[in-house]
């Protein structure tokens, strides 16, 4: 029998800011090729929002470690469904945060890239009105051109990919020509659930609270094909009210950490 490694359980009380990002510090690998994390937050029963958001779900923990993967990724990956929901504005980035990102090679913050093949997303959102970056949006050659242009007017970054459904591997690899290559995807679990049957998630950061709510929610995944696509903890964080902060990876993605 083979025992298999286990994954590092510590308590979030006793985390500070540098502990969590040596904890979530991206592989080598994400350097020279889009690497694509994935965070959700659900409950014991596999709900992902409640009343539409995910805002009663998260918890302080949650929320830190939320802004902390923006904080490493060179762009925030978003499903418009998402983005309308839950009404996203632009990344926020403190100064110090920014003179990290760039002592590292990176933008001062990292834009949100939306993926709505018929660009519906509402030039006046405060996706577009409070933000300091301009989001990029992914979108079709088929898609309104009116609401391209409204968008692009808006002070949008819009790119046409290809006349039909957009593939993972097209968002991906435009983003990656962009040299964006450390996504965070935020979700939702429609393009969650795509990334995962074409085996395009390299992470998925789960954070897991004590609650179940019952309903009929989407799980963090929603598509018609089964995906197989297997992953190892490498950490589990355990916050004072009781949820639980998952790293899960793929391939040899291991974090080089030690705790006493």
């Amino acid at each position: 029998m083979t025992a298999l490694a286990s994954p590092l359980v510590l308590s979030g009380s006793e985390l500070n800011r540098d502990d969590l990002v040596q904890l979530y510090a991206y592989p080598p690998a994400a350097a020279d090729r889009p690497y694509v994390r994935v965070n959700f937050v659900a409950s014991l029963d596999g709900a992902t929002a409640t009343n539409g958001t995910s805002a009663e779900l998260t918890s302080p923990l949650d929320r830190e470690v939320l802004q902390l993967l923006r904080d490493l990724a060179d762009v925030v990956l978003v499903g418009a469904g998402t983005i309308r929901q839950e009404n996203y504005i632009g990344i926020r980035a403190d100064a110090a945060v920014r003179a990290e990102r760039l002592s590292s090679g990176m933008s001062e913050v990292a834009p949100i890239a939306v993926v709505t093949a018929r660009a519906d997303i509402d030039p006046d959102s405060r996706l577009l009105t409070h933000t300091s970056v301009p989001p990029i949006i992914l979108t079709t050659t088929t898609a309104s051109a009116a609401a391209k242009h409204g968008l692009e007017r808006a002070g949008a970054h819009v790119l046409e990919l290809g006349a039909g459904p957009i593939s993972p591997t097209a968002l991906i690899d435009a983003l990656g020509s962009l040299g964006l290559r450390r996504i965070i995807c935020e979700g939702g679990p429609l393009l969650t659930g795509q990334l995962a049957t074409h085996k395009a998630i390299d992470e998925l950061c789960l954070t897991t609270v004590p609650t179940v709510v019952g309903g009929r929610g989407s799980r963090v995944t929603d598509s018609d094909c089964a995906a197989s696509l297997r992953l190892q903890c490498q950490h589990i964080i355990i916050d004072s009210d009781g949820a639980q902060l998952a790293r899960w990876t793929a391939g040899d993605a291991t974090a080089s950490v030690e705790f006493q």
